[in-house]
């Protein structure tokens, strides 16, 4: 009888060492580009035109993601800056409202999605992430601060 019930508990544990790895697994074999492919299954990303368009109606706040040189450097006129690396720690401070309507940005869009994602798994609700991100609205000639 003890033989069957070791068999068994080691049996489980590795059947329980497997388990807890597999999603371990695959994720070390992504990419950037594929953490942010699967960001933009769970969020809603808009044009650049259409952030502009919210801007001007106001409501929203302007959430840009990069690094603080990035952002002294010129931004969306009342961007709050959070960038991606303190995002957790110190999103709670600046937007501790979970129900505030926010658009995010970052240079490009990329870390920008990944950042609502984020936010989206920590309770966020009205949440729009900018496509093309700083670039974008620079070059469409929208105003900077």
């Amino acid at each position: 009888m003890k033989k069957k019930s070791l068999i068994f508990i080691v049996t489980l544990m590795i059947a329980a060492a497997f388990a807890f790895n597999a999603p371990l697994a695959l994720a070390k074999d992504m990419t950037a580009k594929d953490f942010e492919k699967e960001a933009l299954k769970h969020i809603t990303t808009i044009s650049v035109s259409e952030a502009k368009a919210i801007l001007d109606k106001g409501g929203f706040t302007f959430l840009d993601v990069r690094t603080e040189k990035e952002y002294k450097k010129g931004h969306i006129p009342g961007a709050v800056n959070v960038p991606r690396g303190r995002l957790e720690y110190d999103i709670g401070k600046d937007i501790p409202d979970k129900n505030a309507s926010v658009v995010m940005y970052c240079k490009t869009g990329g870390r920008s999605s990944l950042a609502t994602n984020t936010l989206v798994k920590m309770g966020y609700k009205n949440l729009k992430n900018m496509d093309g991100g700083w670039k974008a609205w620079s070059k469409a000639g929208y105003p900077v601060e």
